[in-house]
């Protein structure tokens, strides 16, 4: 399979791979040879990727849109990075904005936007941490 993945600032991946995992608004899903066709909103996580030799690779992503077709698997997102891009000190700092915006959201509208900034900070430091394991 072919999988696109790709930024408002710029293409992050394009090559063959032999299995997806992706976090979407309904759940995590596997994709693989001869998946169905498929169009979903990404959740703020992870985009695994295995290839051929096994090896895997991971990338954060913010939000965006998942498309499979039979041969072609495309993640349009929001903003990507590589897993080992990630900057820890940023995404803590991040965290602790996004709680301090939360206690003091006058709106929906305030509470909505750092919703959703803490939980971007809290896929990247999982991210991150995975990432530590190993």
């Amino acid at each position: 399979m072919h999988l696109d993945i790709v930024s408002a600032e710029k293409s992050l991946f394009s090559g063959e791979v032999v299995a997806v995992h992706a976090t979407l608004m309904m759940g995590e899903v596997g994709i693989f040879p001869g998946h169905a066709p498929l169009l979903s909103p990404l959740k703020p996580g992870t985009i695994k990727v295995t290839f051929d030799s096994g090896k895997q690779q991971s990338f954060y992503i913010s939000g965006g849109l998942l498309e499979v077709q039979p041969t072609i698997i495309t993640v349009l997102a929001d903003t990507a990075i590589r897993a080992e891009n990630l900057d820890e000190a940023a995404a803590l700092e991040a965290q602790k904005n996004a709680r301090e915006k939360l206690s003091s959201c006058q709106s929906q509208m305030d509470y909505s936007a750092a919703l959703s900034e803490l939980a971007a900070a809290a896929a990247q430091i999982r991210i991150i941490k995975e990432r530590k394991k190993f």
